[in-house]
């Protein structure tokens, strides 16, 4: 008998007792047995919650005894997700829809009070997949995939005790009511009305009215996110049990203030965002795709460390798909297909680069940069690190898979890749330089681990630039993460260097 989770000498030291039992599991041979109650079986394991704790057991090495024993000849796969309910709701359904369209299957949506999708054999309508979602805070989701009552979770934060993988992406942003007089709001005084040290419009250039903030459950994902954004507690607000009447309250008050996902600005008004250096800071698609804007929100799948269902490893599969991105993106989120947009239309960034240089930075720098830049484009990948290391962010990993797919499929035919090195400014210039091209190597490394069969001419080559380009203020720690980053360049493969 094969554990996946090993528990199986725990059997033979102890002997069984009472124990709450709608399946026993035995070993072929007899020696062993194992009841418990059934949590899943996927046509390859069976998982059971025992008397040791959630055992995942090879199905091959044991014969299932009870009420409790599924059809082996034709399983049906269940997939219980659950978390943040406004997420779930946007992308669950379509998403699921979409996937059973790659399989070849029916799908029957969800309907309440179940919430169960359903896919179906269409030839022989047997019932082969329950997809299920539940809305629960993210303390009682963690503890659903902990306990072995969910496959897989929506969260807008990775977690280290848990696998991630990136679906879809959104951007937190500052709403007001139509009707607020405000032209824009910098980071700053964003995160000092957040933190409850502004409390009057006029603080920050407004009327003299007093601030209503606005905001969710404080167990909400996005609110968890938020506060990791802004390394600090929001001040006391109004809370709200959704993104849609969050909306919806702060549209109707000229004086609320709120943040909230991109996708669910509803009535209410997006107010612009700058940082304290005057970079204006917007949530465009390939801003968001390249977390150059500071308020990007990856949205993952988290799952737990155990052997998933067949199925739930191929929806997570499924999610690299051009199909399943087009789903994502119906959904009003933001799909993580590489966004393409030529370097010569990004004037704003070689303006700031000029107004922002630093006496380090010479003429012959910047020229070099606008020189590679006037014929490139930029592929939204982008790869930053965890502060302090060479690893890569959850998210950048993602990344990395995405572009070693995209060469080994030959994506780039007649272009070359650059991995172009940027860090932040504060430090000697050359040592800027040298770690911005370290850091640029380290990513070609990873990429070459990824792709071990392939032609090194298809591989990107290294180009670093230091602190030459900066997309955000370095007064800031948010602004100097963003500036260290490597981004991905395309060039026809004709161009002269």
């Amino acid at each position: 008998m094969k554990f996946f989770w090993g528990a199986a000498v725990l059997a033979v030291l102890f002997p069984f007792g009472s124990f709450a039992q709608d399946v026993t599991l035995t070993s072929r041979d007899g020696a062993l047995a194992i009841p418990g109650m059934l949590q899943g079986y996927d046509g390859e394991v069976f998982r059971i919650q025992s008397r040791y704790g959630l055992l995942t057991v090879d199905a091959a090495g044991v014969i299932c005894e009870g009420p409790g024993c599924p059809d082996l000849k034709a399983p049906k796969a269940q997939i219980r997700i659950v978390g943040d309910g406004a997420m779930g709701q946007a992308l669950v359904p379509p998403l699921i829809a979409a996937f059973a369209v790659s399989l070849g299957l029916d799908f029957s949506p969800p309907q309440p009070p179940e919430n169960t999708a359903i896919l179906t054999d269409p030839a022989t309508h047997q019932i082969l997949a329950e997809i299920s979602f539940q809305a629960l805070p993210s303390s009682a989701a963690k503890q659903a995939l902990r306990a072995g009552s969910a496959e897989l979770m929506l969260s807008a934060l990775a977690d280290p005790d848990f696998g991630s993988k990136a679906l879809a992406l959104d951007a937190l942003v500052p709403i007001v009511a139509p009707d607020n007089p405000l032209a824009s709001i910098t980071t700053l005084d964003l995160a000092n009305a957040l933190a409850g040290k502004v409390t009057n419009w006029q603080d920050i250039g407004g009327p003299d009215m007093p601030m209503a903030l606005h905001g969710l459950d404080a167990d909400s994902d996005l609110q968890r996110a938020l506060q990791a954004r802004l390394g600090q507690s929001n001040a006391s607000v109004t809370a709200h049990d959704s993104l849609q009447s969050l909306a919806q309250a702060v549209a109707q008050d000229p004086w609320a203030l709120a943040i909230t996902g991109r996708s669910a600005i509803g009535s209410a008004k997006q107010l612009p965002l700058t940082d304290s250096c005057g970079f204006p800071l917007r949530p465009s698609p390939l801003a968001i795709k390249a977390e150059d804007y500071p308020l990007t929100l990856p949205v993952y799948f988290l799952m737990p460390r155990r052997r998933l269902p067949l199925i739930a490893r191929e929806l997570l599969e499924f999610l690299a798909l051009p199909s399943a991105q087009a789903a994502i993106a119906a959904s009003g989120y933001i799909d993580r297909n590489p966004e393409r947009q030529p370097l010569s239309d990004d004037g704003t960034r070689l303006i700031t680069a000029l107004a922002h240089a630093g006496a380090e930075t010479s003429l012959a720098d910047l020229q070099r940069l606008a020189t590679t830049m006037r014929r490139a484009d930029r592929l939204s990948l982008t790869f930053r690190f965890r502060d302090g290391s060479n690893d890569l962010e959850p998210s950048a990993q993602d990344s990395l898979a995405d572009l070693a797919r995209l060469i080994e499929t030959d994506s780039f035919r007649n272009m070359r890749l650059i991995l172009a090195g940027f860090s932040d400014g504060p430090g000697d210039a050359a040592a800027n330089l040298n770690l911005s091209q370290t850091r640029a190597a380290a990513v070609l490394t990873a990429l070459q681990a990824l792709t071990p069969e392939t032609d090194a001419a298809k591989l990107p080559s290294i180009v670093a630039f230091g602190e030459v380009l900066p997309i955000a203020c370095d007064k800031t720690a948010a602004g100097r993460r963003l500036n260290r980053r490597v981004e991905l360049w395309l060039e026809p493969a004709f161009a002269s260097r």
